[in-house]
């Protein structure tokens, strides 16, 4: 089943005023999710208090500092409110098992995806994460700095559940809510004046009726490169705020330096970050050879890229050749450890990580897949809003061929751009954390804990990085929560990347 968002619903021209009670159901989940029945202990999971949470982790890991573990989970982020870690479950050469964060998005999908587990609540993470984290923070705001003004959704894809967003908040505010198309600048009809735009850093939409409104705050699921038409220092209240992208959000460049900073903070409390081995920064002369050093098997990834989109698995001279024919918008990637099976994986020193791969189904097959944690901060600290998972198309064999496509065997994304803005998902490799489903993953709640801390702490070393990177105070060369350049380029020194960066007109 494909589910689709064609390029005309972002072309339009002006908003859409959501009002309250247009939630739908059928119009904001999956066909599948709205007959499942999320599995026991999925649910269970869901209920847990941070204390609870703790007390589990730090039983199975007596290593772990109790307090400093509960301090994080508490802990009220200052940019990256809303994110989504996607998890390989694994296991190392020493037989344990370990849930590794591939990647961390700033404004993930994932509730589309998830079967409700209060029955009663039909919105549900839709309705937790702005009643947690968002709402909460328009109200405390309107009392200080926001502009007067109305209520946005802004989105360049998954209009499922940007107007699941829109119509949740319509009635949480008991207001309208402008759900507003704002595509990237080659999906955008030439000549044709846009549904979304900055003036002196406030948010303008286009209403249907033609008229420029300005928004006092908007939930943004613009995923694709936002930072060339949304400005940093903004003054309309935003989640998730640009510069939550630029530090690790939707840059996997800086994620990983992010991590390594925050893993050093770490030390003493028995708490990390777990990726593959990573290495940022490399020029396109540079990946054969570090492909060469990780034994011929890795991951070569344009850092600003998501969706499944610019991510290259390499097992073979075949994947390698396929990745230098591509065209590259940008002049750094990095390459990573490839996750793959006993038999082939990457090359490195340590403990090397291999997939666990779902149950065997009837014909023996195994399959690659990951599971994507939701998570957002508020007042109170954090909370798990949407849990799915998604397995490759392929089965995981025991041998490669050499002219083995890998991408088949390891890719698991399931959203398929078909040009134009316009994106197609393949829902048949969906996961649902359901009773058919869950089963089928191997997991237990265990993992379910480790993977939502795994899924914290990647969000809390963002959060710090994009802190760093943010004007704390108005100056003469700087805007509050403008970003620092310098600082940054010293990061992640693209010139591609730094030309983009949205300029006020």
């Amino acid at each position: 089943m494909h589910t689709t968002l064609s390029a005309q619903d972002l072309l339009s021209p002006h908003a859409r005023a959501v009002q309250p009670g247009d939630f739908h159901p059928a119009t904001h989940y999956y066909p599948r999710v709205l007959n499942a029945h999320m599995h026991p202990l999925v649910s269970a999971f869901f209920r847990m208090s941070p204390e609870q949470i703790v007390s589990r982790y730090c039983h199975l890991n007596p290593q772990v500092n109790r307090d400093a573990l509960l301090e994080l989970l508490k802990r009220s982020t200052k940019h990256l409110h809303w994110a989504g870690a996607d998890l390989f479950y694994t296991v190392t050469e020493e037989g344990a098992r370990r849930m590794v964060v591939v990647e961390t998005n700033s404004c993930p999908s994932g509730h589309k995806s998830t079967p409700l587990f209060q029955e009663e609540e039909e919105r549900g993470g839709y309705k937790r994460l702005l009643e947690h984290s968002f709402v909460p923070r328009i109200k405390r705001r309107e009392r200080k700095s926001l502009p007067q003004g109305g209520l946005a959704v802004l989105y360049d894809k998954n209009f499922m559940e940007a107007s699941g967003y829109a119509a949740t908040l319509a009635d949480l505010c008991a207001e309208p809510v402008y759900l507003t198309p704002m595509p990237h600048e080659g999906a955008q009809a030439q000549g044709q004046a846009p549904a979304a735009w900055f003036e002196g850093g406030v948010l303008h939409v286009r209403a249907p009726s033609g008229e420029p409104l300005p928004m006092r705050a908007a939930v943004r699921y613009v995923t694709q490169r936002p930072w060339t038409r949304i400005p940093c220092a903004s003054k309309t209240l935003l989640t998730n705020p640009i510069i939550a992208c630029l530090a690790g959000g939707r840059n996997k460049l800086t994620a990983s330096k992010a991590y390594e900073l925050f893993n050093g903070k770490l030390e003493g409390s028995g708490l990390q970050i777990r990726t593959p081995k990573t290495i940022h920064d490399v020029t396109f002369a540079e990946v054969p050879l570090w492909v060469e050093s990780f034994g011929g098997f890795a991951v070569v990834k344009d850092p600003y890229s998501n969706a499944g989109q610019g991510v290259w698995t390499i097992t073979s001279q075949r994947d390698l050749d396929e990745f230098k024919s591509a065209a590259h918008r940008y002049d750094r990637f990095i390459v990573q450890a490839l996750i793959g099976d006993s038999a082939w994986s990457s090359r490195q020193a340590g403990s090397r990580f291999f997939h666990v791969g779902t149950m065997p189904n009837k014909r023996g097959e195994i399959f690659v897949a990951d599971v994507r944690v939701m998570v957002c901060s508020g007042p109170d600290g954090f909370k798990p809003i949407s849990i799915y998972a998604r397995r490759a198309s392929t089965p995981l064999p025991r041998a490669l061929g050499l002219d083995t496509p890998s991408w088949p065997i390891l890719g698991t994304n399931l959203s398929v751009s078909q040009g134009e803005g316009a994106w197609a998902a393949e829902t048949d490799r969906l996961l649902l954390m359901d009773q058919r489903d869950f089963n089928k993953l191997g997991l237990g709640p265990d993992d379910l804990v480790e993977g939502y801390i795994q899924a914290v702490l990647s969000t809390l070393a963002i959060d710090e990085l994009a802190t760093r990177l943010s004007a704390t105070s108005a100056s003469k060369s700087l805007e509050r929560g403008a970003l620092k350049v310098e600082l940054f380029k010293s990061l992640n020194d693209d010139p591609a990347l730094l030309a983009e960066l949205y300029q006020d007109q």
